[in-house]
């Protein structure tokens, strides 16, 4: 509730506290942002029955919902569809190479069953819809133990404690900041009708995992301290957008570099973990890297 505080009181605004899981209230749209699912293992994890519910049953009633409204219907995917890939970097004509028994099924193949959806309903009925596959994405307003990359070793350098890495650190990871995906998000939303995606969303700035800890030790300021662990299982070794399709489509790429991404959300987390985890507005860097 604390990041939506400040439109409580804005006369175009009204917040519905509702589990997609049920049937949606009777209400009415013109626009349907499906963004209802834990991304962080961390929380996919600790209960992935429910998971795979949300990504399946809310997935289906957001269709309903927009069918009944006649609305258009955009779907926020994910880069885990595409599991631990063997074709870099990935295209959106990638099937994937996934896990259907490991720990990460709940939310890699909820997400891949709630496209499906997406395009019968689109086929059978004719409802608009919209695709995006989200790659990892960063910045304020993350939540201190949202268990993800970036933020954990964010709140472990700021708090002096060492950076955890899960295997040797060589997996790649692409990082797009919060500003650049919203933008994205607009762009495919004002695409004409029919244009369905899927389209990739995300930076596709390649860097491993422990280049991102190096970096971050060194913006803080803090000595080379990082632990190595086992590697999570499934855990993809390379990650990385082939964003071709919606640049042709929208003209949008990235425009926030990573290390000017970083210093922003550094600066949220030195804030909050500060404030008591109390959230500030999303701010965008004052210079940008492309």
């Amino acid at each position: 509730m604390s990041n939506v505080a400040h439109l409580l009181n804005r006369q175009n605004f009204t917040f519905v506290k509702h589990d997609v899981v049920e049937p949606f209230p009777e209400i009415e749209a013109d626009l349907v942002f499906n963004l209802a699912c834990p991304a962080s293992p961390v929380f996919y994890q600790s209960d992935p029955i429910k998971t795979a519910k949300t990504a399946a049953f809310g997935t289906l009633n957001g269709l309903e919902f927009a069918k009944r409204s006649a609305a258009q219907f955009f779907q926020a995917s994910t880069s885990e569809i595409y599991g631990d890939p063997e074709v870099h970097p990935q295209p959106e004509t990638y099937q994937g190479n996934v896990s259907t028994t490991g720990p990460r099924a709940c939310y890699d193949e909820g997400k891949r069953f709630g496209e499906s959806l997406c395009f019968d309903f689109h086929r059978m009925s004719g409802l608009e819809i919209k695709v995006v596959r989200i790659f990892n994405t960063y910045g304020p307003r993350m939540q201190v133990a949202d268990g993800r990359v970036v933020s954990n070793f964010i709140v472990q350098a700021l708090r002096g404690d060492p950076i955890t890495i899960y295997g040797d650190g060589s997996q790649t990871r692409s990082f797009c900041y919060v500003s650049d995906l919203i933008d994205a998000f607009l762009a495919v939303s004002e695409t004409p009708k029919g244009e369905t995606g899927p389209f990739n969303i995300g930076n596709p700035e390649e860097i491993t995992v422990l280049e991102l800890a190096t970096h971050i030790l060194d913006t803080i300021g803090e000595p080379e301290k990082l632990v190595f662990v086992d590697a999570a299982k499934d855990d993809p070794q390379r990650r990385k957008p082939d964003i071709s399709k919606v640049t042709a489509t929208t003209g949008w790429q990235p425009q926030v570099g990573l290390r000017a991404g970083l210093d922003a959300t550094i600066e949220y987390f030195r804030t909050a973990i500060m404030l008591s985890e109390r959230p500030t507005p999303i701010a965008r860097p004052s210079w940008t890297v492309a």
